[in-house]
């Protein structure tokens, strides 16, 4: 039996939705973040609470309109038993008055409908505009290790479909669910006023049909869920497939691409198939306990009409009444769908904006002591570090490591000796893991530390952090603009002669005036409108205009060909000058400009000292560099 037929052992076969996700132990993968109980609840609280006198004046739009709405059947029931009778004796005013007044009640209900949809969706997009940037910010704010087990691809999901689905409920589902709300405690009590015993029955009927609405909940609030997993699943495979599209069709990876995000498609089909079959069985129950009940009010009023214990009017009144009470129930059933819909998703984005930074803001920021020299370096310390990844595996054991001020340190080693992850530690994407203990302390095991003129990275705020240290990593992201904008990423406050001197220290200028618009020239997505060499040179003229003291080169130099990289390693000594620079060395040329090589196996720093001594020693360093000349040659 397939994974698309059967069921896990222990669930019934309607719960086959919420076997979606791969059957992971990881959260992440099973898009079911941890969420702490009630933020679904609180969540929609704080969208609400800056728009409480706005919504209580909506409300009281829809109040309004629905006691002049309501007001029809008593009019009817009037004309026939009175109205009707004093027409018959000449006396036409009592006919003309209902008239008059179920026109006004007609032009009422009209303007205050248009007075609530109105008030009701400036709340409806105020909400949606608040949560929409509420996503992308927090988002952006959470930590790198978060972004590398949730995908792109579902917090884009998050920021579109379930906040479409939110939408939904509060364009049109809330007015009919007051509607409801409204139509059933009014129309009851009028029921009871104008008899109680056809009251009665109108009430009790409504018994069965809470029974049916809760069983509805139940059953649907699990294929909503299931279903927000599944749009998630086939946005990310979307994604990710577009993402990599060059490989993807490199590869021909087309047909098994394809094959996959049918089956994704399958399942998003199937689930949205599920809710549509819990919506019929709702229907159709409430529409039989709807029915059922009109048919025999009406048979009992008409037989108590003909022994003259009820009058006609107040019968025509009480069936009007009644299609009234019951008319909502699809359209409850509508405002559930709605509701579960929206509920799910809002659980999700709970769920994503729950998620606290790995990575925390320090509750007392402090300031990096003042520059001892006229060079901006400073000195970098790990000290005691130990780093494990939250998906398992121990990359650095305990660390010790002490960069001088203004020295250039070449990292070499082999994949997944370490070398990225003292790069991401030196810019603060992660923490150091517990279960070590700095050098300089005392007690138990702690977190080490990565220190920066003795101040621990965790204790300064991100804005003076991103100013000291600076990463350039492999792939020179450039966002879509120009080229100046691009550059002016390093200081936005940067004038245009400054982005302008950058580039030219670091000899980017000339292509850059070649470009279409020059500066101004559009790169467009990813900055695909210029050769990798040229993006690596716009991302150190970056480097260069923020000025850092630290500067982390991560194998910026790995995806270039022979004149790129010259070009690169040239301004490279422009913009490493006077900086403390940690450079993750992929290609050996690299290493001609550090003045220090750390050789690392297993996160463990095996040689340490000048490229020149190494190179005429007999370890590692030796065999590697033996080992690229050769290459060269």
């Amino acid at each position: 039996m397939t994974a698309a037929t059967s069921a896990p052992a222990g669930k019934k076969p309607d719960d086959r939705p919420e076997d979606l996700p791969l059957a992971t132990g990881d959260p992440f993968d099973r898009d079911v973040l941890p969420t702490p109980p009630g933020a679904t609840g609180a969540l929609l609280r704080s969208l609400l609470a800056p728009m409480k006198a706005r919504v209580t004046v909506t409300t009281l739009l829809l109040l309004l309109q629905q006691a002049v709405v309501q007001a029809g059947p008593l009019l009817v029931a009037y004309a026939i038993d009175r109205a009707v009778p004093a027409f018959r004796a000449q006396d036409h005013g009592p006919l003309i008055a209902v008239g008059a007044g179920y026109l006004a009640c007609a032009l009422a209900a009209g303007g205050l409908q248009f007075a609530f949809v109105g008030a009701a969706a400036r709340v409806s997009q105020d909400v949606l505009l608040d949560l929409r940037g509420r996503i992308f910010r927090h988002a952006q704010a959470l930590s790198v290790d978060f972004h590398e087990r949730y995908t792109s691809g579902r917090i884009i999901s998050r920021s579109t479909a379930d906040v479409e689905s939110l939408r939904e409920l509060l364009d049109e589902g809330l007015q009919e669910l007051v509607t409801v709300i409204l139509s059933f405690v009014y129309i009851s009590a009028m029921l009871l006023w104008l008899d109680l015993g056809l009251g009665g029955v109108a009430v009790a009927s409504l018994v069965p049909l809470y029974a049916l609405v809760r069983w509805y909940q139940r059953r649907a609030g699990r294929v909503y869920r299931a279903r927000s997993t599944a749009i998630a699943a086939v946005i990310v495979k979307f994604v990710e497939t577009m993402n990599g599209i060059r490989p993807v069709r490199a590869f021909r990876r087309e047909a098994a691409n394809d094959a996959d995000f049918g089956e994704l498609n399958r399942r998003h089909e199937r689930t949205n198939g599920d809710a549509l079959l819990e919506m019929a069985r709702y229907v159709t129950g409430s529409r039989l306990v709807a029915n059922t009940a009109v048919a025999a009010i009406v048979l009992w009023g008409a037989s108590r009409v003909a022994d003259g214990t009820l009058a006609l009017g107040v019968l025509a009144a009480a069936v009007l009444y009644l299609r009234r009470l019951y008319d909502p129930i699809d359209r409850l059933g509508m405002f559930l769908n709605s509701y579960q819909s929206a509920a799910a998703s809002l659980e999700k984005i709970a769920g994503l904006l729950a998620q606290t930074p790995s990575v925390p803001e320090p509750a007392a920021p402090r300031q990096l002591p003042p520059l001892e020299s006229e060079h901006p370096g400073r000195e970098v310390v790990f000290d005691g570090v130990r780093f494990a990844y939250r998906t398992g595996g121990e990359v650095l054991p305990t660390f010790d490591l002490t960069i001088p001020a203004g020295q250039t340190v070449a990292v070499v080693g082999s994949t997944g000796a370490g070398k990225s992850t003292l790069a991401k530690l030196l810019a603060r994407f992660y923490d150091p893991s517990p279960g070590s203990r700095p050098r300089s302390g005392k007690g138990g095991p702690c977190p080490g530390r990565v220190l920066l003129d003795g101040v621990d990275l965790r204790d300064l705020a991100v804005p003076e952090l991103r100013r000291g240290v600076v990463m350039v990593t492999q792939e020179a992201f450039l966002f879509s603009g120009t080229v100046a904008d691009n550059i002016a990423i390093g200081r936005p406050d940067a004038t245009r002669e400054e982005i302008e001197q950058a580039a030219k220290e670091i000899g980017a200028h000339d292509f850059i005036s070649a470009l279409p618009d020059g500066y101004d020239t559009d790169v467009r997505k990813r900055g695909g409108r210029i050769s990798a060499g040229q993006r690596q040179l716009v991302s150190f003229a970056r480097a260069l205009l923020a000025d850092p003291a630290v500067l982390i080169l991560d194998e910026a130099t790995s995806s270039l060909d022979i004149p790129g990289e010259r070009a690169v390693q040239r301004a490279m000594t422009t913009v490493l000058k006077g900086r403390t620079a940690v450079v993750i060395a992929h290609r050996l040329s690299t290493v001609e400009v550090a003045d220090r090589v750390l050789v690392m196996e297993h996160g463990r720093i095996v040689e340490d000292g000048e490229p020149a001594e190494l190179i005429e020693g007999t370890g590692r360093f030796a065999d590697l560099h033996r080992a690229w000349r050769d290459s060269l040659a």
